[in-house]
């Protein structure tokens, strides 16, 4: 099972020789394919043969690639992540409107109580608000609860004067986890055989990544959480190691102690069973 998070710095060559991924520095190192999950390049100094890019993408492990200010800016997942493909695509483009929109209800509703949870934890009055949202959320989220929950969720978490729309290291942060995360759906949802294009509520037409951007919320507590703890006054390289190690943290989902990279892998399977089975229950959830 491939549970790696490898991330390449400063000048380096990628190659591919007998299974394993090279990297060529002043030191010669080798990581056998099977183990990786996520490859990300951290530096545009960086060169890559796409020998190993097709050896790559034949073991579903997604490749994140940094601009040169060292944030993601894009990536490379294979088109085809399953043998029964077209059959998934099918299904996915026949799920109806109250399908995904009782999934998406029960996705919103697992946010906010886990937002709330955190809030709880870290012995914040306002997640008492939270759990009346969470009792008040209609169907659909037509009221918007997950709106009035984010702003007093983030102003709890990181004072009044936080705004989700400000250029801080704090936002930094949370933008850069919440990459790495997205790009954790993004690689299960191609490696189920679906379509990241095509969403059950986001349905922007210039996001590649709709199906992941709803499947991820209710693991975007996780990134909060460690941004919170970090105390952020500046965000570095020392930062970025950090988050993009939140994928080796332990959570607890249906009932064992997993790596978040395997929760990932294991919620999303439910999530296609909801679907496909018209069953809400079907869902499995992390606990923090």
């Amino acid at each position: 099972m491939s549970w790696r998070t490898v991330v390449v710095t400063g000048s380096a060559k990628l190659d591919y020789q007998m299974g394993f991924l090279v990297v060529r520095k002043e030191k010669i190192t080798k990581i056998h394919l099977n183990e990786i999950a996520i490859l990300l390049i951290d530096s545009t100094a960086v060169s890559i043969t796409t020998a190993l890019i097709n050896e790559l993408l034949k073991q579903k492990v997604k490749i994140v690639f940094c601009n040169e200010k060292r944030n993601p800016c894009g990536e490379i997942v294979p088109y085809y992540g399953s043998h029964d493909t077209s059959a998934k695509i099918r299904a996915q483009i026949a799920w109806s409107y109250e399908d995904k929109k009782k999934i998406w209800t029960e996705i919103v509703r697992e946010k906010i109580r886990k937002q709330s949870s955190l809030l709880q934890n870290l012995e914040k009055k306002e997640y008492l608000l939270l759990e009346q949202y969470v009792a008040e959320l209609q169907y659909g989220d037509e009221s918007n609860r997950e709106g009035h929950a984010a702003k007093v969720y983030f102003n709890a978490l990181f004072g009044m004067d936080f705004s989700r729309t400000s250029d801080s290291p704090l936002n930094a942060a949370l933008n850069y986890g919440y990459s790495i995360i997205l790009s954790s759906f993004t690689k299960e949802i191609c490696a189920n055989g679906y379509l990241t294009q095509i969403g059950i509520f986001h349905d922007n037409m210039f996001n590649p990544f709709n199906l992941a951007s709803d499947m991820m919320e209710p693991f975007r507590v996780l990134v909060d959480r460690a941004v919170h703890d970090m105390g952020i006054k500046q965000f570095g390289t020392e930062e970025k190691i950090m988050l993009i190690d939140l994928l080796n943290s332990m959570v607890v989902i249906a009932g064992r102690s997993e790596y978040v990279s395997n929760a990932v892998k294991i919620y999303c399977k439910s999530i296609f069973d909801a679907l496909n089975e018209r069953d809400t229950s079907l869902i499995k959830y992390y606990e923090l």
